[in-house]
């Protein structure tokens, strides 16, 4: 009996050690919205590459919300243009933090010093055309006028709406701020996530950065802009902001299972005739 215990236990501990070294380099994932169809449809399940962008044990307990001390390994290389991401939700405009733990999957369509525009719906990189996504998907060729604003769209304190955006300058690590009365809503959220706590504050007519009067702040980090490829069914980096280099996890690598996530698990017959086989074992691009 006590041999039969003490093999359980070593199994046990064997099979979480496999998961912790296998989750920080490749990592299965579901996709749960519809926001990069059709490139990816809802249902997919995927392998996520990790170790590119420097893979990173645990920080959280599956299925909750616990965070664990973790190690994250140099990375491979930084992410590209137009490539397809996974990261971490990092909340919307004016959260500090995502109540949950969200991993999300969209494009990234600009880098840390890139500035980005979009006019009746094409985006422009860097003043030229970006690349367009070969299954990019429009619910709607109507167009939102320059100057119609959408209150969803970030940052707030801009006249515009996601079919004519921008121009905005992606931030990168480095680059200083210069604060304003006029300013500091788009870039509060921005610094309280560096701080990882509420530290901008106004007091008598002043900008307080931790406690310290300031008009000016250098960020501490580089950030991304996503975006998915159903243009008009996304919620993006145009409604909720910039994605910070910590909060970038990996990149698809394949499909590895397809069906239909809509149908319940108590209707096992329907559900396993949605299998999309011509979706499985498919590469991401």
């Amino acid at each position: 009996m006590k041999n039969i215990l003490k093999q359980s236990r070593s199994l046990l501990l064997t099979v979480i050690i496999f998961v912790f070294v296998t989750s920080a380099f490749i990592e299965g994932s579901i996709v749960p919205t519809p926001s990069m169809e059709k490139t990816i449809l809802v249902g997919d399940r995927l392998f996520i590459n990790k170790f590119v962008f420097g893979a990173s044990t645990p920080s959280y307990i599956p299925f909750t919300n616990i965070e664990l001390p973790h190690y994250r390994f140099p990375a491979l290389r930084e992410p590209k243009r137009n490539e397809i991401i996974v990261f971490r939700f990092p909340g919307d405009q004016f959260q500090l933090k995502d109540d949950a733990v969200e991993f999300w999957v969209k494009r990234c369509l600009a880098l840390p010093g890139d500035t980005i525009e979009i006019k009746n719906k094409v985006v422009f990189v860097n003043s030229k055309r970006s690349p367009i996504p070969a299954n990019i998907l429009y619910q709607t060729m109507q167009i939102k006028n320059e100057g119609m604003k959408n209150n969803r769209i970030f940052p707030q304190s801009q006249k515009w709406n996601e079919d004519n955006y921008g121009p905005l300058v992606i931030p990168k690590k480095g680059d200083k701020i210069i604060l304003t009365k006029g300013n500091i809503n788009d870039w509060k959220t921005i610094i309280d996530r560096e701080f990882d706590r509420e530290v901008v504050t106004i007091e008598d007519g002043n900008i307080l950065i931790d406690g310290e009067k300031s008009n000016e702040y250098i960020l501490k980090q580089d950030y991304y802009f996503m975006v998915g490829d159903n243009r008009d069914d996304s919620y993006d980096s145009r409604f909720w902001g910039f994605v910070p280099r910590e909060n970038i996890v990996g990149t698809p690598i394949i499909i590895f299972w397809s069906w239909d996530s809509n149908i319940p698990f108590t209707k096992p017959f329907e559900l396993f005739s949605s299998v999309r086989v011509n979706r499985i074992m498919k590469l991401v691009e």
